[in-house]
Protein backbone atom coordinates (compact mmCIF):
# COMPACT_ATOMS: atom_id res chain seq x y z
CA UNK A 1 0.00 0.00 0.00
CA UNK A 2 1.29 3.69 -0.37
CA UNK A 3 2.89 5.15 1.73
CA UNK A 4 0.24 8.65 2.97
CA UNK A 5 2.94 10.78 4.21
CA UNK A 6 3.48 11.26 0.18
CA UNK A 7 -0.29 10.48 -0.95
CA UNK A 8 -3.63 11.07 -0.03
CA UNK A 9 -6.14 8.79 0.29
CA UNK A 10 -9.92 8.58 0.33
CA UNK A 11 -11.06 6.78 3.54
CA UNK A 12 -13.19 3.56 1.99
CA UNK A 13 -15.58 3.19 -1.32
CA UNK A 14 -18.16 0.89 -1.45
CA UNK A 15 -18.61 -2.25 -3.74
CA UNK A 16 -21.39 -0.87 -5.35
CA UNK A 17 -18.51 2.76 -5.91
CA UNK A 18 -15.78 0.46 -7.19
CA UNK A 19 -18.17 -1.31 -9.69
CA UNK A 20 -18.98 2.17 -10.79
CA UNK A 21 -15.59 3.64 -11.39
CA UNK A 22 -13.73 0.59 -12.24
CA UNK A 23 -16.03 -0.90 -14.79
CA UNK A 24 -15.72 -4.34 -13.15
CA UNK A 25 -18.91 -6.83 -12.46
CA UNK A 26 -19.97 -7.30 -9.03
CA UNK A 27 -20.43 -11.42 -8.20
CA UNK A 28 -24.38 -11.89 -7.02
CA UNK A 29 -23.26 -12.89 -3.65
CA UNK A 30 -21.57 -9.29 -3.10
CA UNK A 31 -22.81 -6.69 -0.53
CA UNK A 32 -23.04 -3.57 -2.24
CA UNK A 33 -22.58 -2.10 0.41
CA UNK A 34 -19.23 -3.69 1.85
CA UNK A 35 -16.42 -1.15 2.37
CA UNK A 36 -12.70 -1.65 1.16
CA UNK A 37 -10.49 0.93 2.44
CA UNK A 38 -6.96 0.09 0.01
CA UNK A 39 -5.68 -1.43 -2.91
CA UNK A 40 -2.68 -3.52 -2.57
CA UNK A 41 -0.54 -5.92 -4.25
CA UNK A 42 -1.49 -9.65 -4.29
CA UNK A 43 1.05 -10.70 -1.89
CA UNK A 44 0.24 -7.56 0.89
CA UNK A 45 -3.56 -7.09 0.53
CA UNK A 46 -5.35 -7.79 3.66
CA UNK A 47 -9.11 -8.61 4.03
CA UNK A 48 -10.15 -4.92 3.75
CA UNK A 49 -8.19 -4.31 0.10
CA UNK A 50 -8.66 -5.03 -3.55
CA UNK A 51 -5.73 -6.59 -5.49
CA UNK A 52 -5.39 -6.98 -9.35
CA UNK A 53 -4.33 -10.00 -11.47
CA UNK A 54 -4.20 -10.10 -15.12
CA UNK A 55 -1.07 -11.95 -16.32
CA UNK A 56 -0.39 -15.16 -15.77
CA UNK A 57 3.03 -14.64 -14.09
CA UNK A 58 0.81 -13.93 -11.16
CA UNK A 59 -1.24 -16.99 -10.91
CA UNK A 60 0.12 -18.39 -8.05
CA UNK A 61 0.18 -15.40 -5.65
CA UNK A 62 -3.55 -14.91 -6.98
CA UNK A 63 -4.64 -18.60 -5.28
CA UNK A 64 -2.81 -17.47 -2.27
CA UNK A 65 -3.82 -13.79 -1.64
CA UNK A 66 -5.41 -12.63 1.84
CA UNK A 67 -6.80 -10.04 -0.26
CA UNK A 68 -10.69 -9.41 0.34
CA UNK A 69 -11.74 -8.74 -3.68
CA UNK A 70 -9.20 -9.33 -6.62
CA UNK A 71 -10.28 -7.56 -10.03
CA UNK A 72 -9.24 -10.49 -12.99
CA UNK A 73 -10.63 -11.18 -15.84
CA UNK A 74 -12.59 -13.46 -16.47
CA UNK A 75 -10.46 -16.44 -17.14
CA UNK A 76 -8.82 -15.67 -13.79
CA UNK A 77 -12.02 -16.04 -11.77
CA UNK A 78 -11.39 -20.13 -10.98
CA UNK A 79 -8.22 -19.25 -9.38
CA UNK A 80 -9.24 -16.99 -7.29
CA UNK A 81 -9.18 -18.26 -3.53
CA UNK A 82 -12.57 -18.89 -1.07
CA UNK A 83 -13.64 -15.84 0.45
CA UNK A 84 -12.24 -13.49 -1.82
CA UNK A 85 -14.75 -11.72 -4.16
CA UNK A 86 -13.88 -11.98 -7.78
CA UNK A 87 -14.20 -8.58 -9.83
CA UNK A 88 -14.28 -8.92 -13.09
CA UNK A 89 -13.61 -6.80 -15.90
CA UNK A 90 -12.69 -6.76 -19.31
CA UNK A 91 -9.61 -4.95 -19.02
CA UNK A 92 -8.76 -5.75 -15.60
CA UNK A 93 -5.02 -3.52 -15.57
CA UNK A 94 -7.32 -0.25 -16.87
CA UNK A 95 -9.48 -1.19 -14.22
CA UNK A 96 -7.20 -0.92 -11.72
CA UNK A 97 -6.15 2.17 -12.88
CA UNK A 98 -9.41 3.50 -12.01
CA UNK A 99 -9.88 2.19 -9.32
CA UNK A 100 -6.31 3.41 -7.45
CA UNK A 101 -7.13 6.89 -8.82
CA UNK A 102 -10.34 6.96 -7.07
CA UNK A 103 -8.44 6.09 -4.11
CA UNK A 104 -5.57 8.39 -4.63
CA UNK A 105 -7.37 11.46 -6.06
CA UNK A 106 -5.11 14.45 -7.17
CA UNK A 107 -5.43 16.77 -4.33
CA UNK A 108 -3.50 19.73 -3.23
CA UNK A 109 -4.03 23.03 -1.18
CA UNK A 110 -4.68 25.85 -3.26
CA UNK A 111 -2.39 29.37 -3.14
CA UNK A 112 0.40 31.36 -4.69
CA UNK A 113 3.27 31.17 -2.99
CA UNK A 114 5.04 34.69 -1.68
CA UNK A 115 8.41 33.65 -3.35
CA UNK A 116 6.59 32.94 -6.56
CA UNK A 117 6.75 35.85 -9.16
CA UNK A 118 3.78 36.00 -11.01
CA UNK A 119 2.87 38.93 -13.75
CA UNK A 120 0.13 41.20 -12.99
CA UNK A 121 -1.59 40.61 -16.39
CA UNK A 122 -1.10 36.91 -15.78
CA UNK A 123 -4.95 35.42 -14.89
CA UNK A 124 -4.56 32.25 -12.49
CA UNK A 125 -7.40 29.82 -12.86
CA UNK A 126 -9.67 29.14 -9.56
CA UNK A 127 -8.13 26.72 -6.98
CA UNK A 128 -4.49 26.65 -8.46
CA UNK A 129 -1.03 26.37 -6.49
CA UNK A 130 1.80 28.29 -7.75
CA UNK A 131 5.07 26.95 -5.77
CA UNK A 132 7.77 28.60 -4.48
CA UNK A 133 10.18 30.14 -7.21
CA UNK A 134 7.59 29.20 -9.82
CA UNK A 135 7.91 32.41 -13.03
CA UNK A 136 4.74 33.16 -14.62
CA UNK A 137 5.30 35.63 -17.37
CA UNK A 138 2.70 38.25 -19.12
CA UNK A 139 -0.73 37.51 -20.11
CA UNK A 140 -0.33 33.66 -18.95
CA UNK A 141 -3.76 32.47 -19.08
CA UNK A 142 -3.75 29.41 -16.58
CA UNK A 143 -7.62 26.74 -16.24
CA UNK A 144 -8.86 26.12 -12.99
CA UNK A 145 -6.99 23.74 -10.50
CA UNK A 146 -3.53 24.08 -12.25
CA UNK A 147 -0.46 23.02 -10.19
CA UNK A 148 3.22 24.82 -11.36
CA UNK A 149 5.83 23.46 -9.68
CA UNK A 150 8.26 24.91 -7.66
CA UNK A 151 11.03 26.84 -10.05
CA UNK A 152 8.74 26.28 -12.57
CA UNK A 153 8.56 28.92 -15.31
CA UNK A 154 5.26 29.74 -17.82
CA UNK A 155 6.98 32.35 -20.45
CA UNK A 156 4.43 35.26 -21.74
CA UNK A 157 1.61 34.28 -23.80
CA UNK A 158 1.02 30.86 -22.27
CA UNK A 159 -2.34 29.43 -22.29
CA UNK A 160 -3.32 26.26 -20.50
CA UNK A 161 -7.00 24.40 -19.65
CA UNK A 162 -8.13 23.18 -16.30
CA UNK A 163 -6.26 20.79 -14.16
CA UNK A 164 -3.14 21.02 -15.76
CA UNK A 165 0.03 20.14 -13.29
CA UNK A 166 3.77 21.80 -14.50
CA UNK A 167 6.85 19.96 -12.79
CA UNK A 168 9.15 21.48 -10.86
CA UNK A 169 12.27 22.76 -13.20
CA UNK A 170 10.33 22.64 -16.56
CA UNK A 171 9.77 25.41 -18.65
CA UNK A 172 6.60 26.42 -20.90
CA UNK A 173 6.62 28.73 -23.66
CA UNK A 174 4.93 29.27 -27.25
CA UNK A 175 2.58 26.48 -26.40
CA UNK A 176 -1.02 26.40 -25.83
CA UNK A 177 -2.36 23.24 -24.20
CA UNK A 178 -5.59 21.98 -23.17
CA UNK A 179 -7.16 20.54 -20.27
CA UNK A 180 -5.36 17.45 -18.15
CA UNK A 181 -1.78 18.22 -19.52
CA UNK A 182 0.75 17.04 -17.33
CA UNK A 183 4.12 18.09 -17.75
CA UNK A 184 6.75 16.61 -15.36
CA UNK A 185 9.58 17.94 -13.59
CA UNK A 186 12.26 19.34 -16.14
CA UNK A 187 10.46 18.89 -19.54
CA UNK A 188 11.22 21.62 -21.72
CA UNK A 189 8.23 22.71 -23.80
CA UNK A 190 8.14 25.46 -26.96
CA UNK A 191 11.99 26.61 -27.07
CA UNK A 192 14.08 27.04 -30.86
CA UNK A 193 14.13 23.46 -32.68
CA UNK A 194 17.08 22.73 -34.17
CA UNK A 195 16.39 25.14 -37.21
CA UNK A 196 19.49 26.62 -39.42
CA UNK A 197 20.55 26.64 -43.35
CA UNK A 198 23.80 25.11 -44.27
CA UNK A 199 26.30 27.43 -46.42
CA UNK A 200 29.62 28.14 -47.38
CA UNK A 201 29.85 30.43 -44.84
CA UNK A 202 28.68 28.63 -42.10
CA UNK A 203 25.46 27.46 -40.36
CA UNK A 204 22.17 30.50 -40.29
CA UNK A 205 19.85 29.97 -37.77
CA UNK A 206 16.66 29.83 -39.20
CA UNK A 207 14.37 31.48 -36.82
CA UNK A 208 11.43 28.96 -35.32
CA UNK A 209 8.26 30.54 -35.89
CA UNK A 210 5.46 27.75 -34.88
CA UNK A 211 4.06 27.44 -31.88
CA UNK A 212 3.20 24.01 -29.70
CA UNK A 213 -0.24 22.44 -29.47
CA UNK A 214 -0.81 20.55 -26.40
CA UNK A 215 -4.40 18.85 -26.77
CA UNK A 216 -6.32 17.26 -23.51
CA UNK A 217 -5.10 14.84 -21.39
CA UNK A 218 -1.44 14.11 -22.51
CA UNK A 219 1.27 13.66 -20.24
CA UNK A 220 4.69 14.76 -20.82
CA UNK A 221 7.78 13.39 -18.89
CA UNK A 222 10.84 14.41 -17.02
CA UNK A 223 13.13 16.09 -19.24
CA UNK A 224 11.59 15.37 -22.38
CA UNK A 225 12.10 18.34 -25.06
CA UNK A 226 8.96 19.53 -27.49
CA UNK A 227 11.11 22.27 -29.57
CA UNK A 228 8.11 24.80 -31.45
CA UNK A 229 7.65 24.18 -35.12
CA UNK A 230 9.30 26.70 -37.60
CA UNK A 231 6.59 27.70 -39.70
CA UNK A 232 3.38 25.81 -38.77
CA UNK A 233 2.88 24.18 -35.16
CA UNK A 234 4.01 20.78 -33.28
CA UNK A 235 1.25 19.01 -32.26
CA UNK A 236 0.63 16.43 -29.92
CA UNK A 237 -2.66 14.51 -29.85
CA UNK A 238 -5.02 14.01 -27.10
CA UNK A 239 -4.47 11.01 -24.94
CA UNK A 240 -1.14 10.60 -25.81
CA UNK A 241 1.77 9.64 -23.43
CA UNK A 242 5.68 10.79 -23.76
CA UNK A 243 8.23 9.25 -21.27
CA UNK A 244 11.59 11.09 -19.69
CA UNK A 245 14.38 11.68 -22.23
CA UNK A 246 12.67 12.20 -25.44
CA UNK A 247 13.16 14.31 -28.35
CA UNK A 248 10.02 15.63 -30.27
CA UNK A 249 11.72 17.79 -33.14
CA UNK A 250 9.64 21.05 -34.44
CA UNK A 251 6.72 20.74 -36.56
CA UNK A 252 6.11 16.58 -35.47
CA UNK A 253 2.54 16.07 -35.76
CA UNK A 254 1.59 12.93 -33.01
CA UNK A 255 -1.78 11.64 -33.42
CA UNK A 256 -4.35 10.66 -30.33
CA UNK A 257 -2.97 8.27 -28.11
CA UNK A 258 0.39 7.73 -29.27
CA UNK A 259 2.22 5.94 -26.72
CA UNK A 260 6.35 7.14 -27.01
CA UNK A 261 8.95 5.26 -24.50
CA UNK A 262 12.39 6.71 -22.96
CA UNK A 263 14.71 8.05 -25.24
CA UNK A 264 12.96 7.90 -28.49
CA UNK A 265 14.20 10.84 -31.25
CA UNK A 266 11.56 12.16 -33.40
CA UNK A 267 13.32 14.20 -36.00
CA UNK A 268 11.32 17.09 -37.45
CA UNK A 269 7.81 17.19 -39.34
CA UNK A 270 7.60 13.45 -38.92
CA UNK A 271 3.37 13.16 -39.21
CA UNK A 272 2.32 10.14 -36.60
CA UNK A 273 -1.43 8.58 -36.95
CA UNK A 274 -3.47 7.36 -33.66
CA UNK A 275 -1.84 5.03 -31.50
CA UNK A 276 1.45 4.68 -32.80
CA UNK A 277 3.58 3.14 -30.32
CA UNK A 278 7.05 3.59 -29.91
CA UNK A 279 10.06 1.54 -28.19
CA UNK A 280 12.60 3.16 -26.10
CA UNK A 281 15.81 4.78 -27.51
CA UNK A 282 13.62 4.08 -31.52
CA UNK A 283 15.17 6.71 -33.85
CA UNK A 284 13.22 8.47 -36.73
CA UNK A 285 14.86 9.84 -39.51
CA UNK A 286 12.91 13.22 -41.06
CA UNK A 287 9.45 13.72 -42.30
CA UNK A 288 8.58 10.45 -42.14
CA UNK A 289 5.06 9.62 -42.09
CA UNK A 290 3.99 6.54 -39.45
CA UNK A 291 0.69 5.20 -39.63
CA UNK A 292 -1.72 4.94 -37.33
CA UNK A 293 -1.68 1.62 -34.94
CA UNK A 294 1.95 1.01 -36.16
CA UNK A 295 4.45 -0.61 -33.65
CA UNK A 296 8.17 0.24 -33.13
CA UNK A 297 9.72 -1.81 -31.68
CA UNK A 298 12.67 -0.46 -29.03
CA UNK A 299 15.99 0.62 -30.58
CA UNK A 300 14.81 0.28 -34.11
CA UNK A 301 15.43 3.06 -36.84
CA UNK A 302 13.18 4.40 -39.00
CA UNK A 303 14.28 6.01 -42.49
CA UNK A 304 11.14 5.55 -44.02
CA UNK A 305 7.18 5.68 -43.96
CA UNK A 306 5.74 3.06 -42.18
CA UNK A 307 1.93 1.74 -43.23
CA UNK A 308 -1.30 1.56 -40.50
CA UNK A 309 -0.93 -1.34 -38.30
CA UNK A 310 2.70 -2.17 -39.17
CA UNK A 311 4.97 -3.86 -36.69
CA UNK A 312 8.72 -2.75 -37.34
CA UNK A 313 11.99 -4.03 -35.64
CA UNK A 314 15.84 -3.67 -36.41
CA UNK A 315 17.79 -0.80 -37.76
CA UNK A 316 17.28 -0.06 -40.90
CA UNK A 317 13.74 -1.04 -39.31
CA UNK A 318 12.22 -3.83 -41.35
CA UNK A 319 8.60 -5.58 -40.96
CA UNK A 320 8.76 -7.79 -37.84
CA UNK A 321 9.19 -11.22 -40.07
CA UNK A 322 11.61 -10.13 -42.46
CA UNK A 323 14.14 -9.11 -39.33
CA UNK A 324 13.56 -12.31 -37.55
CA UNK A 325 13.97 -14.42 -40.70
CA UNK A 326 17.38 -11.84 -40.76
CA UNK A 327 18.35 -13.09 -37.63
CA UNK A 328 17.54 -16.71 -37.84
CA UNK A 329 20.00 -17.03 -41.08
CA UNK A 330 22.38 -15.00 -39.11
CA UNK A 331 22.30 -17.71 -36.46
CA UNK A 332 22.05 -20.51 -38.87
CA UNK A 333 25.77 -19.17 -40.38
CA UNK A 334 27.16 -19.65 -37.16
CA UNK A 335 25.54 -23.46 -36.00
CA UNK A 336 27.43 -25.34 -33.91
CA UNK A 337 27.50 -29.37 -34.63
CA UNK A 338 28.87 -32.13 -32.53
CA UNK A 339 30.50 -29.50 -30.09
CA UNK A 340 32.48 -27.83 -33.24
CA UNK A 341 31.40 -25.28 -35.84
CA UNK A 342 29.90 -26.22 -38.99
CA UNK A 343 31.53 -25.20 -42.23
CA UNK A 344 29.95 -22.57 -44.07
CA UNK A 345 31.42 -21.04 -47.28
CA UNK A 346 29.21 -17.72 -46.80
CA UNK A 347 31.30 -17.49 -43.82
CA UNK A 348 34.55 -18.46 -45.73
CA UNK A 349 33.93 -16.06 -48.39
CA UNK A 350 32.89 -13.38 -45.83
CA UNK A 351 36.40 -13.93 -44.36
CA UNK A 352 38.65 -14.39 -47.19
CA UNK A 353 37.02 -10.59 -49.15
CA UNK A 354 36.79 -9.13 -45.34
CA UNK A 355 40.82 -10.29 -45.35
CA UNK A 356 41.89 -8.53 -48.51
CA UNK A 357 39.70 -5.15 -48.00
CA UNK A 358 41.44 -4.89 -44.92
CA UNK A 359 45.33 -5.16 -46.38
Amino acid sequence: MADTRFFRKKEALSLAEIAAVAEVILPTNADPEQLFFDVASLNEAKADQISWAFIPSVRDDLKKTKAGAVIVPEKFVSLVPQGCLALVSKDAHRSYGLLAQAFYPRVFEAGISPRAVVDETAVIGEGSRIEAGAVIGAHVKLGARTWVGANAVIEENVQMGDECTIGANATVSHCLAGNKVYIYPGAQIGQDGFGFAMSAKGPVKVPQLGRVIIEDDVEIGSCTTVDRGAIGDTIIGAGTRIDNLVQVAHNVKLGKCCVIVSQVGIAGSCSFGDFVVAGGQVGFAGHLNIGSGAQIAAQSGLMNDVPAGAVMMGSPAMPRMDYMRQVLALKNLTVKKDGKPQFSWKIFFYNLLHKKGTK
